[in-house]
């Protein structure tokens, strides 16, 4: 059993490392957020990290690249972190990794008046990585803001494009925050 969850976990932190880090840009990130209505955002100046029960994270060197990456972009929008109690925020991020199948159809000559022509049809497997923020309000219990990033990876990345990327992920998925 301690085995088996030793190697999940290891599975896991290859599988977040590749989904966050590595990157190429194309296509580019699927960003999608969501807000409470009603939510006055103006309120709010600080925030502390929390952990999400249940939740996916990658290992150490990750979690902080995360996090920096997203500290960077709060404090551009005027969002003071602090490991106090009484923060106005709470936030807290999970990742996911992804497998699907693709296929790359090729094909030439044929149509209908030629007749005949070749084709070729090649499966691959493609690896999408996903980052879910959260952020709530400690006084009232409610999620107030999430926000979501996709994106198919490229294993092939150096560090620092895949840094470069996770800072650009991150960009865009806060680049409406807060809500009008």
């Amino acid at each position: 059993m301690l085995r088996e969850s030793k190697t999940r976990l290891a599975k896991v932190g290859i599988g977040l490392l590749l989904a966050l880090l590595a990157c190429s840009l194309t296509p580019a990130q699927d960003v999608t957020t969501n807000s409470m209505p009603g939510t006055d955002f103006s309120k709010y100046h600080t925030y502390k990290w929390v952990s999400i029960e249940g939740a996916s994270y990658p290992n150490q060197i990750l979690d902080t690249q995360i996090k920096e990456s997203i500290d960077s972009q709060l404090a551009s929008k005027g969002l003071t972190k602090t490991g106090s109690d009484k923060a106005d925020l709470y936030i807290g991020y999970q990742v996911s990794v992804d497998q699907e199948k693709q296929w790359n159809a090729y094909g030439m000559g044929g149509g209908p008046r030629w007749g005949g022509g070749m084709a070729t049809a090649q499966q691959s497997t493609i690896s999408i990585g996903t980052l879910v923020l959260d952020m709530y309000d400690p006084t009232t219990k409610q999620l107030v803001w999430t926000g979501r990033a996709t994106k198919t990876l490229d294993s092939g990345a150096n560090q620092q494009k895949k840094q470069k990327n996770l800072d650009k992920a991150m960009q865009k998925l806060l680049k409406n925050f807060p809500p009008k």
